[in-house]
């Protein structure tokens, strides 16, 4: 037997433990997120425990609906798109054992698991038969769809300057100083790629579809018990791994978990503060924003490289 068998077990092993501490800083982060918005709204908020206890209450839980194979299978396309996103990227530029399995991938796959997920939960809530759940996944594929519009055009002018998709390869040229991360160089890119990001956040003004008054024409009522837990364990895991994409592409990565935490919840705060302070865009008022604003910034970032 060679060694080479044994790394695989290894490099499985670590990005086991990067899903796992990615997963608890995602359930702590989000908690104080929350907490953050409750007291601009003079509330006190939820403990930062909140999350562990409603995610363990509902894995405890057990449903007899079904509605097909496809509904089984929305909240595990869902969860795929948040782990694939993050297995593929590298976690800490310049760790042999937090490098995932970015060698496997590049940018373009990494951008297919942006989407993997909205996909997948539009396939298994469609098939629920419940007409407003249909109606409240196609509201949130329009917004999602326009919103990456930018990010897709920012990608392209990534490539164009770097000569590469290759994320590790993004990662190495940004090093040596701050002035040399692509927000310095290609400013136009990071800010085109930045009005995608908080409108794929889906925190207010871009978050209509999972808005409390919308609510009862989306997938959450639709799913309840293990699959709800599916989901909640992928809304802390695929922000924080989307924000991972860009801290890589425009923020010059992550060398150490310390570096990695105050990064990622710097980025994840720019969308919280927008959305605190910013009323709820309906659809199209999305639409014609990403229209107006994002796609013309792409297209410069495409021009000026």
């Amino acid at each position: 037997m060679t060694a080479f068998p044994n790394f695989e077990w290894v490099q499985i092993a670590y990005a086991l433990l990067t899903l796992f501490i990615v997963i608890n800083y995602g359930m702590v982060m989000t908690a104080v997120v929350r907490k953050i918005g409750a007291r601009v709204g003079g509330r006190y908020g939820i403990p930062v425990w909140q999350n562990y206890v409603d995610l363990l209450k509902n894995i405890a839980l057990r449903s007899k609906i079904s509605h097909g194979v496809m509904y089984y299978l929305g909240p595990v396309f869902r969860l795929t798109g948040g782990v694939g996103l993050l297995m593929f990227v590298p976690t800490i530029y310049g760790s042999e054992w937090h490098q995932n399995f970015s060698y496997a991938g590049d940018l373009i796959l990494a951008l297919y698991f942006v989407f993997f997920g909205t996909l997948g939960m539009a396939l298994g809530a469609g098939e629920s038969g419940h007409p407003h759940s249909a109606i409240g996944v196609s509201r949130g594929l329009a917004q999602v769809t326009m919103a990456e519009l930018p990010l897709a055009l920012g990608v392209y002018a990534l490539s164009l300057q770097y000569g590469t998709l290759d994320i590790t390869k993004i990662v190495a040229a940004q090093q040596g100083s701050i002035f040399n991360w692509t927000l310095f160089t290609n400013p136009l890119a990071t800010v085109a790629a930045m009005v995608a990001f908080v409108g794929t956040m889906m925190r207010s003004p871009f978050d209509v579809a999972m808005a409390p008054q919308e609510i009862p024409i989306g997938p959450p009522t639709e799913y309840h018990s293990s699959y709800l837990a599916l989901m909640q364990t992928n809304r802390v895991l695929f922000p924080v791994a989307k924000t991972v994409i860009y801290m890589n592409l425009f923020f010059g990565g992550a060398t150490s978990w310390a570096e990695f935490a105050i990064k990622v919840f710097c980025l994840y705060m720019i969308s919280v503060v927008i959305g605190v302070v910013h009323p709820r865009f309906r659809v199209e008022q999305s639409i014609r924003f990403f229209l107006k604003w994002g796609l013309p910034l792409g297209v410069l970032a495409i021009l000026t490289v």
